[in-house]
């Protein structure tokens, strides 16, 4: 509980550049049937790659992994997760598996703080 006598529900904290960060700041509660509250993020839909705008296009070189493109264009390996989302794809690995097809790459996000 804290000072005001309400109990407090732990929410899991993500960093800004993870694509679950604007999920984890309105977590849901599920109430358990014993009256537990348990939090969770709600679902995250993929957005249409074609209307994010694009930062440029990259064209995978051999052995090329997305977060190398994503460190090459982004400046951050983690953020591989936007060339996927700009390229409609649920699975990574098929953006790789397919050779001479230029990726989308988005302009980066702006993060508050």
């Amino acid at each position: 509980m804290d000072a005001s006598g309400q109990s407090r529900v732990p929410t899991p904290a993500f960093e800004p550049r993870s694509r679950y960060f604007e999920l984890s700041a309105q977590p849901a509660i599920h109430v358990d049937e014993h009256g537990r509250q348990v939090p969770y993020l709600r679902r995250r839909f993929l957005p249409q790659g074609q209307a994010l705008p694009l930062l440029t296009e990259a064209d995978p070189l051999p052995g090329d992994r997305l977060d190398l493109i994503a460190a090459r264009t982004l400046g951050d390996p983690l953020l591989f997760w936007r060339v996927c989302d700009a390229n409609n794809a649920m699975n990574p690995f098929d953006l790789i598996a397919e050779r001479g097809r230029p990726l989308r790459v988005p302009l980066p996000l702006k993060t508050a703080g």
